[in-house]
C-alpha cells in the first residue's frame, strides 16, 4: 500500500450506522444480484495524463478527506454499519484504460463505463487516455447504496474542484411545535406518490429492443445561464426548463425512433440531507414521480397541439416542482428520509424504481465551478445515472461552470439514442425562443 493512502488511513474515524435508505439499496442488491446498482460520473480534462502510478498516489492522498471512501459495510444486512477497511488498497480502486487511438476513444470510454469493480469494493476510478496527448478523463464510479448524487458531487468537489459549497436548498431547522403538522404532511406527501405509483399500471412504453447489458453515454450542452433565463422567466428554475425540454426532446425521439410514448413519468432524486449532513458518504435523498408532458410529435403537415408547446410543457412542469421548492415539501421529504422505517422505504424505492411506475431516471446537480488536477484543468463534466433494468434511459444535468451539460444514459440496443442530446438541445432553443420577451 503507498504511503498517501497509509497516511490517509493514520487517523481512524468511528464506525457509523447505514441510513435507511443505504439499507434499501443493499437489500436491492442482494435480492438483484444480476442488476447493476452503479451510478457516477465523468471529469473531461485538458493537459497531459498523469501515469497510473500518479493518479493513485493522488487519490491516495485525497482520502485524507474523504474517510469514508475506505470503508465497508459490515454487521450483517440488519443493521449494518460502515467501518473502516483494514484491506483497503487503492491499487484495487483506482485503474486505467488505454485508448490505441484517436478514433479509440470512445470504446476506451465505454470501457470504463462498463467494467466491473474490484471484488470488495464499492467505488472506483478509471484513467482514460491515449487518444490524444492533451486530453484525458476520468470515470468514477460508485455502487449506489454508498452514495447518492449529493454526495458524489461533494466527492468530486473534494477531489478535483475548489471546495465549493453545494447550492441545494435546505430546510430550517424544524420547530417542535410543528411537528404534528409536519408528521401529517410527510404522512400524507408518502401516500399520495404512493398512490399514484397504482394508477399508472400497465401504461409503461413498449421499447421494441432487447437490453445488450452494454451501456452508452451520449453527451450535450448549453449555457447554463440559457436553462436560467428560461426557468426565471415564467417563475420557474433552471431545472423546470431542463424537464421540459427533455419532454420535448422525448417527443422528436419517439417520432424519429417509432418507439410510441403513451406515458412518460420520470424518477426525480431529492436531495434531503440537513445543513449538518455534509459528509460524502450515504444517501440522504427521496425519489419522486413526475409526468413529463411528452406528446408523439405530429404528422407532417399538421399543426402540434397546445399539449406539444414548449412553454405549455414548462407549465406543466412547474406544477409539480413548484411545490417542491416551498418549504412545507421540502421540510416533508427530510422527515420522511430521516424517519420511515426500513421496510416501508424500500418498499416505496422499489415502487418507484419499477419500469410500471417510471421510465427515465433524471438527476440534476450543480458540481462546480471549476475543477483541475495538478496542471491540468477540468473542461466538462458528465454525470452517469442509475440506470434502472426496463427504464428507456437515464439522464443526468449538470453544472460545471459556465454550462449545463446533459449526459444521457442508456442500454446499447436503444434506438437511436445518439439522437437524445442534440434533441435536447433544439429542445432548449425552442423554449428560449418562446421564452423570449415580445
Amino acid at each position: 500500500m503507498s504511503q498517501s493512502v497509509e497516511s490517509a488511513q493514520s487517523v481512524p474515524f468511528p464506525s457509523r450506522p447505514t441510513h435507511t435508505v443505504d439499507r434499501a439499496f443493499l437489500s436491492m442488491e442482494r435480492r438483484h444480484p444480476d442488476v447493476r446498482w452503479d451510478a457516477g460520473g465523468v471529469a473531461y480534462l485538458s493537459g497531459p495524463p498523469p501515469s497510473l502510478a500518479d493518479l493513485r498516489a493522488y487519490v491516495g492522498f485525497r482520502l485524507s478527506e474523504l474517510p469514508l471512501l475506505t470503508s465497508r459495510v459490515v454487521g450483517g444486512s440488519r443493521r449494518p454499519r460502515w467501518r473502516p477497511d483494514a484491506d483497503f488498497s487503492i491499487d484495487r480502486h483506482v485503474h486505467e484504460v488505454v485508448a490505441e487511438d484517436a478514433e479509440g476513444w470512445d470504446a476506451g470510454l465505454h470501457t470504463a463505463l462498463n467494467a466491473p469493480f474490484a471484488p470488495g469494493t464499492y467505488w472506483g476510478v478509471w484513467l482514460v487516455h491515449g487518444h490524444a496527448p492533451d486530453e484525458y478523463a476520468l470515470c468514477y464510479r460508485f455502487h449506489h447504496a454508498c452514495q447518492d448524487g449529493s454526495a458524489a458531487a461533494m466527492t468530486f468537489r473534494a477531489m478535483l474542484g475548489e471546495g465549493e459549497p453545494s447550492a441545494r436548498p435546505v430546510p430550517g431547522k424544524g420547530r417542535l411545535a410543528g411537528l404534528p403538522r409536519r408528521v401529517g404532511t410527510a404522512v400524507g406527501l408518502a401516500a399520495m406518490f404512493m398512490a399514484g405509483s397504482f394508477a399508472v399500471r400497465g401504461h409503461r412504453p413498449v421499447v421494441p429492443f432487447v437490453p445488450t447489458g452494454e451501456r452508452r453515454l451520449w453527451r450535450g450542452r448549453v449555457p447554463a445561464d440559457a436553462l436560467r433565463r428560461i426557468g426565471s422567466a415564467r417563475g420557474g428554475s433552471a431545472h423546470d426548463a431542463h424537464l421540459a425540454a427533455l419532454a420535448g426532446a422525448l417527443s422528436a425521439w419517439s417520432a424519429e425512433s417509432g418507439v410510441r410514448l403513451p406515458r412518460v413519468t420520470a424518477l426525480l432524486p431529492v436531495d434531503a440531507r440537513r445543513p449538518d449532513e455534509e459528509q460524502t458518504w450515504g444517501n440522504r435523498c427521496f425519489a419522486l414521480p413526475l409526468e413529463l408532458p411528452v406528446r408523439t410529435a405530429p404528422e407532417r403537415g399538421t399543426r402540434p397541439q397546445n399539449g406539444d408547446s414548449p412553454l405549455r410543457r414548462l407549465e406543466h412542469v412547474m406544477a409539480t416542482t413548484r411545490k417542491l421548492r416551498g418549504e412545507a415539501w421540502r421540510q416533508a421529504i427530510q422527515d420522511l428520509v430521516r424517519h420511515m422505517p426500513d421496510r416501508p422505504t424500500e418498499w416505496y424505492l422499489r415502487r418507484m424504481l419499477s419500469p410500471r411506475v417510471t421510465q427515465v431516471m433524471a438527476t440534476s446537480m450543480p458540481v462546480a465551478e471549476k475543477g483541475s488536477l495538478g496542471n491540468t484543468q477540468v473542461t466538462g463534466v458528465a454525470l452517469l445515472p442509475l440506470l434502472v433494468p426496463g427504464h428507456l434511459f437515464g439522464v443526468g444535468l449538470s453544472f460545471f461552470g459556465s454550462w449545463a451539460e446533459v449526459a444521457f444514459v442508456s442500454d446499447r440496443a436503444l434506438p437511436l439514442g445518439e439522437l437524445l442530446p442534440e434533441l435536447w438541445e433544439q429542445a432548449v432553443g425552442e423554449l428560449e425562443g418562446a421564452s423570449a420577451p415580445e
